[in-house]
């Protein structure tokens, strides 16, 4: 559980921005990149807001701080601790603008760009990412970034966007992009668009190859195919869902790719038990698993 000083860093001082300017100043600030702007009409509709007055501390002064009606005459420490809760309710209220048509279409266009980075997994082809929450409530989960081509999450590079509460882009987010988007989904097979090679200087080759000559090969640990298959039964798997109920068509694909792999560890574990015991083979026969061998 993620602690409100890993989200909120409270100012020392009142925050350097002029007055009429919040949520630009809001969306200049580093570490702030993976947000785009709410339109002041949506902001205004106190409707788009029920509930957000549970949720937020001094929630009226905050929101006058967001929309630039707030009382010059404030102190710079009363100023310094709404601007805290003024970036909380502006997270919330960004979580929910971003699954209108409107926030949809300003996140697709930082999407295009791709803002939010590509994934890791080199079989994914460089795919651009998408910011998830893991949790809706506040406080509970830092944001994560989504592919939708091998539909697995990753921790942001950045430790700015690392600290970044999950609750400011929601648990259904990327998901609804996609069903209105549907071309956006990539292939699972196949390139999507083929990122250009680095480039190595002939310095950094011969370095890397002096590297692989003086590092000596490590045998494969006997024990390692159970770990792996132990580790692999503990893993956490990512479920997209939308307003808490999980995606059709990805959870039958995700059932079956269950069952593919518990099939594989079980036959991972039964060589490994046939490794190390040589009676093992004739145990499995009589048990009918001969197929596993």
């Amino acid at each position: 559980m993620l602690l409100r000083d890993q989200i909120l860093i409270i100012p020392s001082r009142s925050p350097c921005y002029s007055s009429g300017q919040w949520i630009s100043w809001f969306l200049s600030s580093k570490g702030n990149e993976y947000f785009c702007e709410v339109e002041e009409d949506y902001i205004l509709d106190r409707f788009n807001l029920t509930g957000l007055n549970n949720e937020v501390a001094n929630y009226a002064q905050a929101l006058d701080l967001i929309t630039d009606n707030l009382d010059e005459d404030i102190q710079d420490e009363l100023r310094g601790a709404l601007d805290v809760q003024a970036r909380l309710l502006y997270g919330l209220i960004h979580a929910r603008w971003i699954v209108t048509a409107r926030g949809l279409a300003k996140m697709l266009e930082k999407f295009k760009r791709v803002d939010f980075g590509r994934c890791p997994r080199v079989l994914c082809q460089s795919q651009p990412l998408l910011p998830v929450g893991l949790s809706d409530i506040p406080y509970e989960k830092s944001v994560k970034l989504y592919c939708g081509r091998c539909e697995d999450v990753y921790s942001p590079k950045s430790s700015r966007h690392g600290s970044i509460d999950g609750a400011y882009f929601g648990t259904s987010f990327p998901h609804l992009l996609f069903m209105v988007y549907p071309h956006l989904i990539s292939p699972k097979a196949g390139p999507v668009e083929p990122a250009p090679p680095p480039r190595v200087s002939e310095t950094d080759a011969s370095k890397r190859n002096r590297r692989t000559r003086e590092e000596p090969e490590v045998p494969e640990a006997i024990g390692e195919p159970a770990s792996t298959a132990s580790v692999a039964l503990k893993a956490d798997r990512y479920r997209p869902r939308i307003y808490g109920f999980q995606l059709h068509e990805i959870a039958k694909l995700q059932r079956w790719q269950e069952a593919v792999r518990d099939r594989r560890v079980n036959k991972i574990t039964w060589r490994v038990m046939v490794f190390l015991n040589p009676f093992g083979r004739q145990v499995a026969r009589l048990e009918g698993l001969e197929d596993l061998l």
